[in-house]
């Protein structure tokens, strides 16, 4: 009897019992925060983890209860210590157990009131470092001030930014001597205590360069950039630009500079620099079209070093149905005065297209040499000898030959490059100029008087997380009195994709008058002037649109006639350097077609 009561009592137990049902949270609101808080609360939120799955009734009530702690802690990194949190869970009916898979949206409202600000601050060094004028700097600038919102991020940014400035400048003992934040929730007040005790400074050591598997360039090479003697104060800056001078050498794939303090001997930090050479040849081959010059090949060849003193060597061939170039090029590292380069290059180019007909040789000797981080500058010596089209005769037969002249110059060129930007291949903020001054002299191995003066600029500004406005301008003029024997190669041309967009590449400017059949090829001018005005607009990280405004002109006497241009462009930061679309359109030319232009590389 008893055996058949058992199964019966246990059934209707299962009835009486509650039914356990599962709900989804869809969506969790968080209103009355901005954008940095409303993500920081949803990271802690246990909800959020929660959104899309089933959860019970009873799990869904402790998410619900441990809500508003969770977002309170989120928010003291703000510094908001006091807030008012409201969770309205309205749609939610807790006296009934939830539909199956009901949808469930919870709301988190919040005042975060007033903010905890900083009442006092103590910031120091003790210590040697106390008296050096870099870190005095630093501790000046240390964030939250008095009278600031303490933000946690904030102060632990600036505290390690000091922490690895003292190691940097060769306090390699340094530590805290204090280490004390307050907070007094009732008076919304913090009180900074932090100091450390910077230990005595490093002096720089001796430097070993250990080039594996074998060394490819003489030691004595490699220490001409070594810019500090023994004994002189240990500084992080001049490691990095040991790193930056070998990296421009391009000898080496990989560079790995290792100070090693806890090797000191009399406060002396010995310096042990590693060096992986890079593969000695590199090969380059490529295929190209354009309007103007037809399909063509290029086939390169570069010798990153020929021997242990560093040399190097280049050989390029680009051949074209209508422009072909070959260059030759030797160079050699350089050390008087500034550290940079020789360089000698040979170089024969002719070209037959729409616009020009000219073939030329030239040889160039140059030093260049870097300023400073900002400013390079070099200077050379040009041999030229060009050969082009100036003229049809006047018979109206296509047949007849183009006369052609010839001339020889030899002449120095001074240039300077100045940079300042954040981001030298795509800069939201700085400026770079290019100038270049060069001249002959009859008699002196040019067939004829000039000086030339050519400056070009560019200055950007961003404009919003993903946008930015950039201008460019350009200006050159040449003093002659003898234009007619000036080769093309020092004259100046306007229209093309680095010019004024809208026009084809030299369009602009003066040209032979054509006869029948025959093309009005350019014959450059004595002065330009350009201008550009861009506007860019990113919808994602990589891709974005851009408008712009062009204008300009290439003239020999008085700018008569200034031509404008505008456009679209698509723009993507692709993995080699900015590539920019450009479809744009003369204005000048009420009949002219809309012309596209392509560019690979940086902005400055």
């Amino acid at each position: 009897m008893i055996d058949f009561f058992r199964p019966l009592g246990c059934l209707l137990l299962c009835a009486c019992a509650p039914a356990v049902f599962a709900a989804k949270i869809a969506e969790v609101r968080i209103e009355g925060l901005d954008e940095a808080m409303t993500t920081n609360v949803r990271t802690a939120l246990s909800l959020e983890d929660a959104k899309g799955k089933r959860v019970s009734d009873a799990r869904l009530d402790y998410l619900l209860r441990v809500a508003e702690d969770e977002t309170r802690e989120a928010l003291e990194p703000f510094g908001y210590y006091s807030p008012e949190i409201v969770i309205d869970d309205s749609g939610i009916d807790h006296s009934a157990a939830l539909a199956d898979d009901a949808p469930v949206n919870v709301t988190i409202r919040v005042k975060p009131g007033e903010p905890l600000r900083v009442r006092s601050a103590t910031v120091a060094i003790e210590g040697d470092g106390s008296d050096d004028r870099y870190l005095k700097e630093e501790l000046a600038a240390f964030t939250p001030k008095v009278g600031d919102v303490f933000e946690h991020a904030r102060y632990d940014r600036s505290k390690a930014f000091i922490t690895r400035r003292l190691a940097e400048r060769g306090y390699f003992d340094a530590d805290f001597a204090a280490r004390r934040v307050e907070v007094t929730r009732a008076e919304k007040a913090a009180d900074i205590d932090l100091r450390w005790h910077s230990g005595d400074r490093y002096d720089m050591g001796g430097i070993v360069f250990e080039q594996t598997p074998k060394p490819i360039i003489r030691a004595s090479l490699l220490r001409e950039f070594v810019y500090w003697e023994d004994g002189e104060y240990y500084h992080q800056g001049r490691l990095d630009r040991l790193r930056k001078s070998l990296a421009g050498l391009d000898y080496f794939s990989r560079i790995d500079i290792e100070p090693q303090p806890e090797n000191a001997i009399d406060g002396r930090v010995p310096v042990i620099v590693h060096l992986t050479p890079a593969k000695r040849s590199i090969y380059t081959v490529g295929g190209s079209y354009g309007t103007d010059s037809g399909f063509g090949v290029s086939l390169g060849l570069e010798r990153r070093y020929l021997n242990s003193r560093g040399h190097k060597a280049l050989a390029q061939l680009d051949y074209a149905e209508k422009r072909k170039t070959l260059t030759l090029q030797h160079r050699i590292p350089a050390f008087a005065w500034r550290d940079g380069w020789y360089t000698t290059s040979v170089q024969g180019y002719d070209e037959q297209t729409e616009y020009i007909d000219t073939r030329r040789y030239e040889a160039v000797f140059s030093r260049s040499a870097e300023y400073d981080r900002n400013l390079n500058l070099s200077g050379s010596m040009h041999a030229l000898r060009e050969r082009w089209a100036y003229a049809y005769e006047d018979d109206n037969d296509p047949q007849t030959p183009t006369l052609f002249r010839q001339s020889t110059f030899f002449y120095p060129s001074l240039q300077a490059e100045y940079i300042k930007a954040d981001d030298r291949i795509q800069p939201r903020a700085g400026y770079g100029a290019t100038a270049i001054l060069r001249g002959g002299l009859r008699g002196a191995g040019s067939d004829a008087d000039f000086l030339q003066l050519h400056v070009r600029g560019s200055w950007f500004r961003g404009l919003g997380a993903r946008s930015r406005l950039i201008v460019r301008g350009e200006a050159g003029a040449t003093f002659t009195d003898a234009l007619v024997e000036i080769p093309p190669t020092l004259r100046f041309y306007a229209g093309g994709d680095r010019s004024v967009r809208g026009y084809a590449w030299r369009e602009i400017g003066p040209r032979i008058d054509p006869a029948p059949g025959r093309a009005a090829f350019a014959l450059g001018a004595k002065n330009v002037v350009t201008a550009n005005v861009e506007y860019e607009q990113y919808f994602s990280p990589s891709w974005g649109f851009a408008a712009f405004v062009d204008g300009g002109s290439a003239f020999d006497g008085q700018l008569d006639r200034w031509r404008k241009g505008v456009g679209i462009g698509l723009r993507w930061k692709s993995p080699v350097g900015p590539l920019r679309v450009d479809l744009a359109r003369g204005l000048d030319d009420p009949d002219g077609s809309f012309t596209l232009h392509v560019n690979l590389g940086a902005d400055l």
